[in-house]
């Protein structure tokens, strides 16, 4: 059946279809129907999909596993962290994998086991948590990790589950001028020599979850967003965390969400004390809850880059231009999005307090 649709071309015409269909996404939002908002509307499509290519394609093997980007300066993802380097690989739960590498200088790292259902539900359910400061590491920095359903005799350990479907790996850096990523990489321990060649059924089945990962992870966060503009506007207090750790968050992390939407001569003004943490960020997204392009603008600010009041407490200023006063966040031509706030191993979790004001 798979190679008669191959052979006959209907599996990459029905392939189109259904990306032609992820679209109505697009056009659905009405709180999106700005010129603005449909360009990166159909371009985060693009991003979405690139991204779905090599997840189902090109890295889609797990007897074969490599480290691969899945969100990053130009493709992502439901609210991606400037600070963050993500390295996804695909995996199965019947088979034993060893990462290794050297941990580097970076502050956070952190690895999750994930069942990837994006594409079915919208969730990635954890099957696995482990914070590198729960690990066994070398003088030199060198590292072995297990990843697992049965827990090894000894040594550093993953756990997956019989549904686990990809490895997540977090870096948070403070300041990436001084820090130094992971070095990283991860094989079979109990895998065949060499990979089977490309089949029409693998093919046909690779496609199918690539059309389905786009319309999918669209919707999902077209809808959280739609959420925070109910609910949430131009706050920051989503306290019930049961949503984002469905969504693939990290338990460690305190994600405090929420929509902004400003007038040309309008500022959101950001202030909250500062808990004992391990790192905290800031970041300003669009309305499909990508961030906006850290490359060129100031969208973000971390507990590094942060200048404090006084009297230890932060201010934050998202406008469209410096305002003059506590640490601007630019809004890079945007007038809505969606925005978040993290608070990491926290031991309180304030809920900042927010006020729309007018530019001087």
């Amino acid at each position: 059946m798979s190679e008669d649709k191959v052979m006959s071309g209907e599996a990459w015409r029905d392939f189109c279809r259904k990306l032609e269909k992820a679209g109505d996404v697009v056009l659905a939002a009405d709180a999106a129907a700005t010129p603005i908002d449909r360009a990166e509307g159909y371009r985060y499509l693009t991003r979405l999909l690139r991204i779905a290519l090599e997840m189902n394609l090109e890295f889609a093997d797990p007897d074969f596993p490599a480290f691969y980007q899945a969100s990053h300066q130009t493709g992502k993802i439901g609210a991606d962290n400037p600070d963050n380097h993500y390295l996804n690989a695909t995996v199965t739960g019947d088979r034993t994998y060893r990462i290794s590498g050297n941990r580097g200088t970076v502050p956070i790292l952190t690895f999750g086991s994930k069942a990837n259902r994006y594409a079915i539900d919208g969730t990635m359910a954890s099957t696995g948590e482990l914070d590198v400061e729960e690990m066994e590491i070398g003088p030199d920095g060198s590292f072995e990790l297990i990843v697992s359903k049965t827990k090894p005799a000894s040594g550093n350990w993953l756990p997956m589950a019989d549904d686990t479907s990809m490895i997540l790996v977090r870096q948070t850096f403070g300041d990436r001028s001084k820090e130094k990523g992971v070095d990283i990489r991860i094989e079979t321990v109990d895998g065949p020599a060499t990979p089977e060649p490309m089949t029409p059924a693998r093919l046909e089945a690779a496609l199918q979850r690539v059309a389905g990962f786009v319309e999918g992870t669209a919707k999902t966060f077209a809808a959280w967003t739609e959420g925070f503009r109910k609910d949430h506007m131009n706050k920051l207090d989503t306290v019930d965390q049961s949503l984002f750790i469905k969504g693939g968050g990290d338990p460690m992390i305190h994600y405090l969400h929420g929509a902004w939407e400003l007038g040309p001569d309008e500022a959101l003004v950001i202030e909250t004390a500062i808990p004992e943490c391990r790192v905290w960020n800031f970041q300003l997204d669009n309305y499909w809850m990508e961030s906006l392009d850290y490359r060129y603008h100031r969208i973000h600010h971390n507990n590094t880059s942060a200048k404090l009041n006084p009297d230890g407490t932060v201010t934050l200023v998202v406008a469209p231009r410096d305002p003059g006063f506590g640490n601007w966040i630019d809004t890079a031509g945007h007038s809505h999005g969606t925005m978040l706030w993290r608070w990491t191993d926290a031991k309180d979790k304030p809920v900042p307090s927010t006020k729309v004001i007018k530019l001087p």
